[in-house]
């Protein structure tokens, strides 16, 4: 990914990391996925311009869906490949 469609905090965090560590973080967070409740449209917190490396736990954010426009408490879960 180039570094015009990073979002600042990743262009930032970047910086100070090697390429090996920001691929890895790159990885572990587009496998971070927020889950709608409504339309169960999921969207890794990477395209959301965040980064989320070697965390663990489930918790939930409210924000407004991209799919179907509504507010909802969205689930953030590691999705498994």
């Amino acid at each position: 990914m180039t570094d015009s469609t990073r979002s600042l905090t990743q262009r930032v965090i970047f910086a100070f990391v090697s390429p090996a560590t920001a691929a890895a973080m790159e990885a572990d967070s587009r496998a971070w996925k927020l889950h709608c409740p409504h339309c169960a449209h999921a969207v890794s917190i990477w395209d959301l311009g965040g980064i989320r490396y070697k965390a663990y736990g489930n918790s939930r954010m409210l924000r407004r869906c991209r799919n179907c426009g509504r507010i909802s408490w969205q689930r953030l879960q590691r999705d498994h490949d």
